[in-house]
């Protein structure tokens, strides 16, 4: 089975244990052939982690080891209005992919976080937990991708986020939101995840096929093609 794309990871930039090299090697060894560091960021960590992080990506893909880095963030329990804000200055930093923690039935996410998210405009908002219609129909509007997930916990709504994306029309992507080796998946294991959560086998290639597309978008961005 060929690779796949993971673009939501953590390290020890936030609440991951592995430093973005280890974590790359790792991936590669997984068959992830397209991997984003989407550490957790505030206003209080941005100029720490993104830079840093674009730095050793640019590093890495100059050696073409088979797999491609991208610097990213997931802006994470920022209150919503200050997500559009924290968008654009992670993005004028160097982040390609941000990312934005969404409404994990899990956690107590601030309400309206989801809908911050998508009105900004980011490339993926993260395990959106019970996301409404109205929220799938503008992210399908918007061009924003719902995180299906493979992290226990956030995974107990992936069912519900697939089938409003469905009939909203809005496209999803698969991550496994790693914070530890045992997080990251295989494409068989994914595949399972997502038919678990009800998608057919032609609606789990559309999903990895999104994933790619992402990730190839936001490398020729990096690249500032």
């Amino acid at each position: 089975m060929d690779g796949f794309s993971d673009l939501h990871t953590h390290t020890v930039y936030s609440d991951g244990v592995l430093i973005p090299a280890e974590l790359a090697r790792r991936a590669l060894v997984k068959g992830i052939t397209h991997l984003a560091f989407t550490d957790h960021g505030d206003s209080s960590n941005l100029d720490l982690i993104v830079p840093r992080v674009a730095r050793l990506c640019r590093e890495i893909n100059g050696l073409q080891l088979g797999i491609t880095l991208l610097p990213g963030i997931e802006l994470t329990h920022v209150p919503p209005p200050l997500i559009p804000p924290l968008v654009e200055r992670a993005r004028s930093m160097g982040a390609v992919v941000v990312v934005v923690h969404g409404e994990t039935v899990v956690e107590p996410v601030a309400p309206g976080t989801n809908m911050a998210a998508i009105e900004a405009g980011v490339d993926i908002l993260a395990h959106p937990g019970l996301l409404t219609e109205e929220e799938a129909h503008l992210a399908a509007e918007r061009g924003v991708f719902l995180e299906l997930t493979g992290r226990p916990g956030h995974a107990f709504a992936n069912g519900h986020v697939a089938t409003l994306a469905r009939k909203a029309g809005a496209k999803c992507v698969f991550n496994t939101d790693t914070h530890q080796p045992k997080d990251l998946m295989d494409k068989a294991t994914a595949t399972k995840v997502l038919r678990g959560a009800g998608l057919s086998e032609r609606e789990v290639e559309e999903v990895f096929s999104n994933s790619l597309e992402l990730a190839k978008k936001k490398l020729k961005e990096m690249r500032g093609e």
